[in-house]
């Protein structure tokens, strides 16, 4: 798997956003940060929990300048009912049919033949500043990403539990 400080590869994968097919290429995503998490398929049990939680927190990632990318290995079409099904999802869904971009990251199974419940935050710059992987049959927290983008956002020694609105720490990237 990529890991912190290693520089995201670039793909460009079809899109559904808005009941919209569209394309995504990573290094045009206009945004600060970039939280891109990869999960396994639509139409799953634990899946649409993540989706549905990142779309609920859509303005308090907005708020910290991140964009949001959700990847699987399902198709654009499958994308689309399944959004509409979930009753609309704020930001894209990216078809990685096969698992190229998975398998690039890192993150794909290759005995189930899908990606990870795998999460990267990027910087500006698509460099990785933090990632974690689960096993498929485990939804990651939302608001845990959350934190760690927020902690992430203050540039500073945030501790275990640290929370937005605490003081963080002094600057630097020591330990």
């Amino acid at each position: 798997m990529i890991r912190p400080g290693e520089i995201a590869p670039d793909f460009e994968l079809p899109s559904a956003f808005n009941n919209q097919v569209g394309r995504v290429r990573l290094s045009r995503v206009d945004a600060e940060v970039i939280v891109l998490f990869f999960y396994p398929h639509d139409f799953s049990f634990v899946c649409p929990t993540e989706v549905l939680g990142f779309h609920q927190e859509l303005d308090a990632f907005g708020s910290q300048r991140c964009k949001l990318l959700g990847v699987s290995v399902d198709d654009v079409e499958t994308h689309l009912r399944w959004a509409r099904e979930l009753g609309g999802v704020g930001y894209p869904l990216l078809a990685d049919v096969g698992g190229a971009v998975a398998r690039d990251y890192g993150c794909f199974d290759e005995q189930e033949g899908v990606a990870l419940r795998a999460t990267f935050i990027l910087d500006a710059n698509r460099s990785v500043l933090y990632t974690v992987a689960s096993p498929v049959n485990v939804g990651r927290s939302v608001s845990e990403t959350l934190r760690v983008v927020c902690a992430l956002r203050t540039g500073r020694l945030c501790p275990a539990d640290w929370t937005p609105g605490e003081q963080p720490g002094p600057a630097g990237s020591k330990f």
